[in-house]
């Protein structure tokens, strides 16, 4: 069963909460679903983030934020320690930006990074 923690390694702004809540009542997804955020290889730079719904898998992490179910695979916090997730809505950009301090590198897309 995934670990229940206290203190996420991540922070998202009031405007990428609200933006996740808006998703969540507009896709119906299931109340036993969180908001997964990780890493994978690949992209650009070497590694690019995951964002999307799913359920908690044994290896998972799971933290309460603002009222958002967060999970994480344990394994990868370590490259997204200290990140802050922010949604823009401006006539250039749309979408979530990922601010991670852990990043030694990113590509112009901004969704792929080196550690």
């Amino acid at each position: 069963m995934a670990t229940v923690a206290t203190l996420a390694p991540i922070s998202l702004t009031d405007r990428a909460v609200v933006e996740v809540k808006n998703i969540i009542q507009e896709k119906n997804v299931p109340d036993d679903y969180g908001l997964r955020i990780g890493v994978q290889g690949g992209g650009c730079s070497g590694m690019s983030y995951l964002l999307g719904f799913d359920k908690a898998k044994d290896q998972d992490e799971t933290y309460d934020l603002d009222g958002l179910r967060l999970i994480m695979d344990k394994k990868h916090a370590m490259y997204v320690m200290g990140m802050e997730v922010d949604f823009q809505d401006g006539l250039n950009a749309r979408g979530f930006v990922f601010n991670n301090p852990q990043a030694k590198s990113t590509c112009g897309c901004g969704s792929s990074f080196s550690a």
